[in-house]
């Protein structure tokens, strides 16, 4: 799962800068439509859940490794 979610936050924050600066190109057209404004935010929204999630992996597998350390040592 970690791997097609590293996989995945790559190309998405490619799309969102794109996003991003389109964004700020159509803003200096004049005022842009709201979904133009509103675009970013559901890659936005995306990166941020993967991108916590691949910065808790580290965190994950130590707790699970001195967790199954610890039951092993109590049984």
């Amino acid at each position: 799962m970690s791997r097609g979610v590293r996989q995945t936050h790559r190309p998405l924050s490619l799309a969102f800068t794109v996003i991003v600066l389109a964004n700020f190109i159509a803003m200096t057209q004049g005022q842009p439509p709201a979904w133009v404004t509103y675009s970013p935010l559901l890659p936005l929204a995306l990166l941020l859940l993967s991108g916590l999630y691949l910065f808790m992996l580290p965190n994950a597998s130590a707790w699970r490794s001195r967790r199954r350390a610890s039951l092993q040592a109590g049984e």
